[in-house]
């Protein structure tokens, strides 16, 4: 059965292959300080526990990417990225509605995500879809001028 949901721009998003790597890769270390290497993506690609979803358009180009982790009942959202040009236009959210709509054929029933304190465009993206900040690990994320962020951990059940 083929997986695949309508996003915005004409784009649609379906489970990622595992030559997607690199241009998961690629999208990551745009949108992030410290970007994956081709190797990490490639790792998830294959692990059936690390599903990762891709909106694409018909010829396949790659716009964004959410890759989630499931171990027993819960999910992790490990990272959501999105080319820069398609920023602002809906696409983080239809990517995460095909997350919960996969995720709710699964035994998850809780889903959890870390977010630098500072990205306010997503933290207000993960509270309209029902994400609490259940605390905060200081000193998380690494940022360019050698300081470091606070993550929240954000957590929602899932249904």
């Amino acid at each position: 059965m083929m997986k695949f949901w309508m996003a915005p721009g004409g784009l649609h998003i379906e489970p990622a292959e595992t030559g997607d790597a690199k241009d998961l890769a690629r999208i990551h270390g745009q949108s992030f300080y410290r970007g994956w290497p081709t190797t990490d993506f490639a790792s998830f690609l294959e692990d059936r526990n690390t599903p990762t979803y891709i909106a694409g358009d018909a010829k396949r180009r790659i716009a964004g990417f959410a890759l989630i982790r499931t171990v027993a009942d819960e999910a992790e959202l490990l990272t959501i990225a999105v080319e820069p040009r398609w920023r602002g236009k809906g696409l983080g959210r239809a990517l995460m509605d095909a997350v919960f709509a996969d995720l709710m054929m699964s035994p998850a029933r809780r889903m959890f995500l870390e977010v630098d304190e500072q990205n306010q465009p997503a933290i207000r993206l993960y509270q309209k879809l029902g994400f609490e900040t259940i605390s905060a690990r200081k000193g998380y994320y690494a940022r360019p001028d050698g300081t470091a962020a606070t993550a929240l951990v954000m957590a929602r059940d899932l249904g």
